[in-house]
């Protein structure tokens, strides 16, 4: 009763920010991402009845602070399996966690399918993207490789909010240059964010008005292989979140100077023909989206930042396997 499966984090070209749901974590708006090749998070998970009580590590120390995250999503898959054994759930990341590059998203999306995968059950990919979303929203969209869509849904059981593939990687072989500009753990949740930006910021609304314009353009660009329309639409998409986010009672500010500094980075490449655009999580890291043939420029760029760490080159990845 035990399996270990391995999911990439994706990031978010079309944003999702706030929930329509938190009981059911349904997104409030859908969203379109792109799953990378090099960041993932491998997750072991193992029912016994010689447990006292479900247990989580992350990379190898026991996280009590996201037990009770674990054990949720745990228990939906105990609920349809119809089993009560406590598990232990020990995972692993690549890339620094809680820090703006979507651990959340490869972390819930492995624990969901190791957790299936232990106890025998056969989940089509949309199940598993529905279960996904209830532990983390983005998680939804880590099932899947390439450019992935998450839909919002409108049923009350969260039954029609699920992401599925818009475009398989190999078609429009991007690459994802990471500008690291802080490792430890951003002090506000991506969770917490949206609930404040929900209840107090005076753009949010807007924020939600504005998702479909946004989603329609971000679709068909990346479908027509358009980079400058995709250029456009996603770090318009960017900037409103982050505004939304900004406007919050107290403000809620992601970036560092580093993150402003990578900003004026990509617009200097742009003003000189480069083909790159950026986009920002909840977290002060920089994502320079690019066409292969310029990555050394971008990454010789962004290296040059001051106050950048670490800069990583991510192709686009595949959706869930099996170790």
């Amino acid at each position: 009763m035990k399996a270990r499966v391995r999911a990439r984090a994706n990031i978010a070209l079309i944003k999702y920010w706030g929930k329509a749901d938190d009981r059911l974590n349904i997104p409030a708006v859908g969203s379109i991402s792109v799953t990378l090749d090099r960041l993932w998070s491998d997750t072991e998970v193992e029912f016994s009845d010689e447990l006292s009580g479900d247990e989580f590590l992350l990379g190898g120390t026991s996280r009590p602070d996201q037990l009770a995250r674990a054990s949720n999503t745990l228990d939906l898959v105990r609920e349809l399996a119809g089993v009560t054994l406590p598990a232990r759930v020990s995972s692993e990341n690549n890339f620094p966690t809680g820090a703006g590059l979507a651990s959340s998203a490869s972390g819930f999306a492995a624990l969901s399918a190791a957790a299936t995968r232990a106890l025998g059950l056969e989940l089509t990919e949309r199940e598993l993207s529905v279960l996904a979303r209830r532990g983390s929203g983005s998680a939804a969209r880590s099932i899947f490789g390439g450019f992935v869509e998450m839909h919002a849904g409108s049923a009350v059981d969260g039954s029609d909010s699920y992401a599925e593939p818009l475009l398989d990687a190999a078609a429009w072989p991007l690459v994802v240059v990471i500008a690291i500009t802080g490792r430890g753990e951003k002090p506000v949740g991506s969770r917490s964010g949206m609930a404040a930006s929900a209840a107090t910021s005076p753009y949010y609304s807007a924020w939600v008005e504005t998702s479909a314009a946004d989603l329609a353009l971000g679709r068909s660009a990346i479908l027509a292989k358009d980079f400058a329309a995709l250029a456009r639409v996603a770090e318009h998409s960017c900037l409103k979140m982050h505004a939304a986010a900004m406007a919050n009672q107290p403000p809620l500010l992601y970036w560092n100077p580093a993150t402003v500094a990578c900003l004026q980075a990509c617009a200097a490449l742009q003003a000189a023909g480069t083909p790159v655009f950026f986009t920002i999580d909840a977290g002060p890291q920089v994502k320079a989206v690019c066409t292969p043939d310029v990555v050394p420029t971008v990454v010789t760029a962004l290296r040059g930042v001051p106050g950048v760490i670490d800069v990583i080159e991510s192709g686009l990845g595949p959706g869930l396997e099996a170790l």
